[in-house]
């Protein structure tokens, strides 16, 4: 077993946008199977006014995006705590890697910060993971990470206009 990969995380800020954007742009071929976001003509006009989004509900508490980097400064992905249902203090959990970082450990060791952010500055008692029963990748992560499988939701997540059924995996306070 391999030491966990060194990743910092960070809220985003405006300056993210290029490093964000050729990291999209790299990954297209991994993302566009399991983001709904993604797609072939993803510009950096969408990443601009993500980021304004993103920095706006960070400072208002209304979602938590943070960049993944490394310890030399690369930009490795993003993932954030977002879908926040404050009666309940659930909040979704969400990761992706850029392509030339995977398989290193990146994705788990930022789930794990992540969780632990989560419980030192929110009150937040659940974090989901959702992911596409058929992304065995993001769902290795989860369970690496230590998260508990819950079961399966059916036509739980649309990606590319198609319902799929989605793994539930929950870290709790």
């Amino acid at each position: 077993m391999h030491a966990e990969f060194d990743v910092t995380l960070r809220p985003y800020t405006l300056n993210d946008c290029t490093d964000v954007y050729e990291a999209v742009r790299e990954s297209l071929a991994e993302l566009i199977p399991w983001m709904p976001w993604c797609h072939p003509e993803y510009s950096i006009d969408e990443t601009r006014t993500w980021l304004e989004t993103q920095v706006d509900a960070f400072h208002q508490g209304s979602e938590f995006e943070f960049a993944m980097v490394s310890k030399t400064g690369r930009y490795l992905g993003g993932c954030g705590l977002n879908r926040i249902d404050r009666i309940n203090r659930v909040a979704n959990l969400g990761y992706w890697v850029r392509s030339g970082a995977t398989s290193r450990g990146v994705a788990t060791a930022a789930v794990r910060k992540l969780y632990g952010w989560g419980l030192r500055h929110t009150d937040l008692v659940r974090f989901e993971i959702l992911i596409a029963v058929e992304n065995r990748a993001s769902r290795r992560v989860a369970e690496k990470a230590g998260a508990h499988p819950e079961g399966i939701l059916r036509n739980r997540v649309l990606l590319q206009s198609l319902p799929h059924d989605a793994a539930v995996y929950s870290l709790i306070r």
